[in-house]
């Protein structure tokens, strides 16, 4: 059987043939899964948001709105990565912190490094930062400083507090008001970070 690209299958799969549709969860099932359970860590959720992934794949082609020809997967794995930022939404708590911020509060951060490394993955990492740094420019400037050294210079807090002449407390009381309000903001002015 002739190997058909991505982009043809979901040429075909928009022309009527369920068929296709099977071949390009099939092709792609096990990147897409542990790229989800690697984030989760728990095989039910990871089912969930992987079904949830290809209902919201189903619906975009359906509705004429898939537009990234010859992108498919990158596609579909950034919008399994915005379910599953919905999921620890939904939780109200972060997984994975490499640094307790204080609290328990969902980090948008803990998401933007990735351990693997691939084409994919990294097409992903510089469409999430892109959006990242729109969303941290409508920040007070001392809470965009600290994000910026913290997330894009991966200093430490203690790097930060000494960079920017404060102590540590306040490096990370900016850090957790500037997480509070990126999600405000979020919230307020409608800015996602989901597929359209």
């Amino acid at each position: 059987m002739k190997f058909r690209k991505d982009s043809e299958l979901v040429r075909s799969y928009v022309l009527g043939d369920e068929s296709a549709l099977a071949v390009l969860i099939n092709r792609h099932q096990t990147r897409i899964y542990s790229f989800i359970f690697s984030k989760v860590y728990d095989h039910d959720v990871t089912e969930d948001i992987f079904q949830d992934t290809f209902i919201k794949v189903i619906t975009t082609i359906k509705e004429g709105k898939y537009n990234e020809e010859g992108k498919f997967l990158p596609w579909v794995m950034r919008i399994a990565f915005n379910l599953t930022i919905d999921h620890f939404r939904g939780q109200k708590k972060s997984k994975t912190v490499s640094e307790n911020i204080g609290g328990d509060d969902f980090s948008l951060f803990d998401f933007v490094h990735y351990t693997e490394s691939n084409a994919e993955i990294d097409l992903i990492q510089e469409q999430i930062n892109d959006d990242v740094k729109k969303l941290i420019a409508f920040l007070p400037e001392d809470q965009r400083i600290v994000l910026e050294l913290r997330i894009f210079k991966g200093l430490s807090f203690k790097e930060i507090a000494e960079d920017t002449d404060v102590s540590i407390n306040t490096a990370l009381g900016r850090m957790r008001y500037a997480l509070i309000n990126l999600r405000k903001l979020i919230e307020e002015n409608k800015i996602t970070l989901t597929v359209r």
